[in-house]
């Protein structure tokens, strides 16, 4: 059986768990112009079947034999784990920051409600002296 380079195209991306739209974004493309790539409505150049084979990761060649090409194991390189490494550890320390932001703020509010409840109860509130 004979598979169309249009359903090669299609099975890499399903393969790889990824939308027409994540495609279409990766090729500067609108999603329905994509999809017209996969239904083969679109007569692809060279040069567009080259970025889809880049954007799977692929050789070009892959799409034009009759196999139906395999995921090949993708090994993230050093600088790709390391950049995902310093943006998971940016957003733990963004996260932190919201947390301590969180608590500064339930600590003025729960402030405000003990003051306004004793306000309302008329509780005389005496003030601290501050060494004038």
């Amino acid at each position: 059986m004979k598979t169309s380079v249009a359903e090669k195209i299609r099975l890499q991306r399903l393969q790889r768990g990824l939308s027409q739209e994540n495609m279409a974004d990766l090729l500067g493309l609108s999603t329905t112009a994509y999809g017209d790539i996969e239904r083969g409505k679109t007569d692809l150049a060279l040069s567009r079947l080259t970025q889809i084979a880049e954007a799977l990761g692929v050789p070009v060649v892959s799409f034009l034999t009759d196999e139906i090409p395999l995921l090949a194991t993708v090994t993230p390189d050093t600088y790709e784990l390391d950049t995902l490494r310093l943006t998971i550890e940016k957003q733990q320390i963004e996260l932190e920051k919201l947390r301590l932001e969180t608590d500064y703020w339930k600590r003025r509010y729960d402030e405000r409600i003990a003051l306004e409840l004793a306000r309302s109860l008329g509780v005389q509130q005496t003030r601290e002296r501050i060494g004038f």
